[in-house]
């Protein structure tokens, strides 16, 4: 007698485990999940730091290659430079020629008002 009671207790006790292992379980999962729903992150600021991120390994790379952060520096400073003196004209001229579709837009607008 004293083997089968000690066999359903051994059997009791291991379904009780399985039990608290579950519900070990899904608490885990819940809180989880209530956490992730408090820190939800925003996706402008997300895209910010991966690009500072992504920036701050090609300075490291320059400073790899030229052999220090100033001549790293440099190249980043000159790489820029001309990129600014590229793009300058383009941006003027967009302007410009937006500017003119607005005045045309405004001047049309004037004469349909005026019929």
């Amino acid at each position: 007698m004293i083997d089968r009671s000690a066999e359903a207790v051994s059997a009791e006790a291991v379904s009780l485990h399985a039990d608290i292992k579950s519900d070990l379980r899904e608490a885990y999962e819940r809180g989880r999940r209530d956490e992730r729903a408090t820190r939800k992150r925003h996706p402008i600021a997300m895209t910010i730091t991966v690009v500072a991120a992504a920036v701050g390994l090609v300075v490291m790379g320059l400073a790899a290659v030229n052999g220090s952060f100033s001549r790293a520096g440099g190249v980043v400073d000159q790489n820029l430079t001309v990129a600014a003196d590229r793009a300058e004209p383009v941006v003027r001229d967009a302007a410009a020629d937006a500017g003119q579709s607005l005045r045309n837009a405004g001047d049309k607008a004037k004469s349909d008002i005026a019929r």
